[in-house]
C-alpha cells in the first residue's frame, strides 16, 4: 500500500459516494467567483462552520427571537421569510461547470459569512426536537413522536437561499461582513409596524383603517416609514397604539394579546367594537384637527385606557357604559392637562400617563353633575322611533 504524504492525497483516495453535491449556478459577483444555489436545512447543517474570528458571538435574545419566529411555520404552517445565507469556500470544493454542480469532499466545510443566528436557530430547534423526540420515545407516546417526526421533515426540508464566495481569502470575509451588517438600514417607525401583518392588533389596525367608514374622518398614514405625512391626522402605529389602549387598558409595550393565534371572528367582534369608540369620539370632542390638543397622540392614547378602565368594569366590553362615559368629553378643558413646557419636557410615557390621571380623576369627580342618566334614555328612545319611522 502506498504512502499517504498529504492531505490532497487523502481526499483524492476518497470515493465518489463521499462527496456532498450542490447544484447550482456559478457567476462573477463584484468580481469574485461564487455559486447561487437553495439547500435544504439538512445539507447546510452538514456543510457549515463557523470561524469566531469573523463572527460575533451569538445574542441569546436574538436566537430565542428567531425560534420563536421558525416555531410559526413548524406549529401552525405560516410562512416565514428569511434573506440567503452567505458562505465562504476558502478553496474547499470543486466546481464541474458541465453539471453545474459543486462537489465537497465530507470533511470539508464552508465557513459563514452572513446568517450565524439563523442557522444557530434552526439547530437549537433541530436539537430541542430531538430531545423531545427521545423522551416521547421513552414514555412510549407514540403520537407525540408522529408530531415530533413531522416537524423534524418540514425543519431538515425547509428550504434556504445560499450564495457561496469560491474564492475569497479570511480578510475578505471580515470585510464582507461588516459591510453586510453595518450598512444596510433597518425600516424603522410606521412602516417597519405596518408590514407586520399577523400580530392581532395589526391585523385589526389594518381593518380599522381600510375598512370602517367612520376612518374617512381620521385619516391613517398607511406609508409614510416614519411618523406621518402632513396630511395625516393619525400614524398606522399611533392607531395600534390606541386599540391597545383600548381593548387591554395597556400601553403598546406591556400589551398581552398582540399575539400570532387568534380566530377571524375575534377580529371582527374587535372591529365593531373600534369602529363605535371612535364614531363616539367623533360625537363629542372638537372636529379632528392637528390644532386640537384632544386629538393628539398622547391624550389619544390616554383616552383610550381611560375608556377601557370604564366600559370593562363588569368583566366584558360594554358599549352602553362606553356611550355613558363619552358624554364626559365635552365637559374637558384639554389645556388644563398640562402646565407650563410640560407637554413638550416631559417623556413621553409620562405625558401619557399624566393625561390619563388627569381624565379619570375629572370623570370621577364630575360625572355624576355633568352627565344625566336621562340623556342617555332619551337618546335610545329617539334612536328606536326613528327606526319605527
Amino acid at each position: 500500500m502506498d504512502q499517504i504524504s498529504s492531505l490532497s492525497e487523502l481526499l483524492a483516495e476518497q470515493k465518489t459516494s463521499s462527496y456532498i453535491e450542490i447544484p447550482g449556478v456559478a457567476s462573477r459577483t463584484f468580481g469574485q467567483k461564487t455559486l447561487s444555489t437553495t439547500l435544504p436545512m439538512s445539507k447546510l447543517f452538514a456543510i457549515y462552520e463557523v470561524d469566531l474570528e469573523v463572527q460575533r458571538a451569538i445574542v441569546p435574545q436574538n436566537l430565542s427571537k428567531m425560534m420563536d419566529y421558525i416555531m410559526l411555520y413548524l406549529d401552525h404552517g405560516q410562512g416565514i421569510y428569511f434573506p440567503g445565507i452567505i458562505l465562504s469556500a476558502r478553496g474547499a470544493g470543486e466546481y464541474d461547470e458541465e453539471a453545474k454542480m459543486y462537489r465537497l469532499q465530507a470533511i470539508e466545510k464552508l465557513y459563514i459569512v452572513d446568517g450565524q443566528h439563523r442557522l444557530a436557530a434552526f439547530r437549537r430547534l433541530m436539537e430541542t426536537l430531538q430531545s423531545a423526540m427521545a423522551r416521547a420515545k421513552d414514555r412510549r407516546e407514540y403520537d407525540r413522536m408522529e408530531e415530533i417526526s413531522a416537524k423534524l421533515s418540514k425543519l431538515y426540508a425547509f428550504p434556504m437561499s445560499t450564495m457561496i464566495y469560491l474564492d475569497i481569502n479570511a480578510r475578505q470575509e471580515r470585510q464582507l461582513f461588516s459591510d453586510i451588517n453595518k450598512l444596510p438600514r433597518k425600516i424603522g417607525g410606521n412602516l417597519a409596524v405596518l408590514r407586520e401583518q399577523r400580530r392581532f392588533y395589526h391585523v385589526l389596525a389594518t381593518r380599522l383603517a381600510l375598512d370602517a367608514p367612520v376612518m374617512k374622518q381620521l385619516p391613517v398614514d398607511m406609508f409614510t416609514e416614519r411618523g406621518k405625512g402632513p396630511e395625516y391626522l393619525f400614524s398606522y402605529h399611533l392607531l395600534i397604539e390606541i386599540m391597545t389602549g383600548l381593548f387591554e387598558g395597556r400601553l403598546k409595550s406591556a400589551a398581552r394579546n398582540n399575539g400570532y393565534y387568534f380566530e377571524d371572528a375575534e377580529v371582527e367582534e374587535h372591529l365593531k367594537l373600534a369602529s363605535f369608540y371612535f364614531e363616539h369620539l367623533l360625537k363629542y370632542l372638537p372636529d379632528p384637527a392637528k390644532g386640537e390638543l384632544c386629538w393628539t397622540e398622547n391624550i389619544q392614547i390616554a383616552l383610550s385606557m381611560f375608556f377601557h378602565g370604564e366600559v370593562t368594569k363588569t368583566g366584558t366590553f360594554n358599549k352602553y357604559a362606553l356611550q355613558y362615559v363619552a358624554k364626559i368629553l365635552p365637559h374637558i378643558d384639554w389645556n388644563a392637562i398640562y402646565t407650563g413646557d410640560e407637554k413638550d419636557r416631559l417623556p413621553r410615557r409620562s405625558r401619557i400617563m399624566k393625561a390619563y390621571q388627569f381624565i379619570k380623576e375629572f370623570y370621577e369627580e364630575h360625572h355624576l353633575f355633568l352627565i344625566r342618566e336621562d340623556d342617555i334614555l332619551d337618546e335610545e328612545t329617539t334612536g328606536t322611533k326613528e327606526d319605527a319611522s
